[in-house]
């Protein structure tokens, strides 16, 4: 069975070109505007989502947000011909994945696609469930449970305070992270990487157990007590 591609793009030629390029290895639904696509992945199934960002209706960012409340888990990937790193930041906060900027390659989509996929259907981490600070961490369903609390974490974050919880207390290069979590260490995955550790800070804020270390010009430490 194909993993499931929804794909919102408005650009007729774009996504016709897209989607004649990724139906031999996938199934793609393809929806012209963002209201549609957000009715289709409430009626329906998927394993990753596509979306352009200026779409009627409902725009990439807004369909996004609504998809993050709806399920906190799918990988979501922004097709845009916006490349402000403002955009780029923007879409990122709201809980986008990854942001590929028009022109692409189809090449380096499928490669992000790939990418995604492998790590949402497999996750070679530990069986038993680690504790950060006050917490327990089940990567696999992406959450931080204590007591009566449960905080949901993306795919990023999640992928993130795993890779920091293998090398607890150890000093992590900015480009050792963004190689192993990205791919690549370019200036906008470099800022991407900043917002996640922000986020992971500030769920762990008011417990002194565990802390991130900001070394300047090197990189972090994630460092945990208990």
């Amino acid at each position: 069975m194909k993993y499931r591609i929804l794909y919102a793009e408005d650009d007729e030629t774009i996504a016709f070109l897209t989607q004649d390029n990724l139906e031999p290895n996938y199934e793609v639904v393809h929806c012209a505007d963002g209201k549609s696509a957000l009715e289709m992945f409430k009626s329906d199934s998927f394993d990753i989502c596509l979306f352009d960002i200026m779409m009627p209706k409902l725009d990439g960012f807004e369909l996004a947000q609504e998809i993050r409340n709806l399920n906190s888990e799918i990988p979501i990937i922004f097709i845009s011909a916006k490349t402000l790193k403002e955009d780029r930041i923007k879409g990122l906060k709201i809980g986008a994945d990854d942001y590929l900027i028009k022109p692409f390659s189809i090449e380096e989509l499928v490669l992000k696609i790939e990418i995604f996929l492998k790590r949402t259907q497999k996750n070679n981490f530990k069986t038993y469930l680690p504790k950060v600070g006050k917490y327990v961490f089940d990567s696999k369903n992406y959450r931080l449970s204590h007591e009566s609390e449960v905080i949901t974490l993306t795919q990023r974050e999640s992928e993130l305070l795993k890779f920091f919880l293998e090398n607890k207390n150890s000093v992590l290069k900015r480009e050792e992270i963004l190689k192993a979590l990205w791919g690549d260490d370019d200036y906008f995955m470099g800022r991407s990487l900043d917002v996640f550790i922000s986020r992971l800070r500030k769920i762990f804020v008011d417990d002194d157990s565990v802390s991130i270390e900001n070394l300047h010009g090197i990189g972090f430490k994630f460092k945990i007590t208990n």
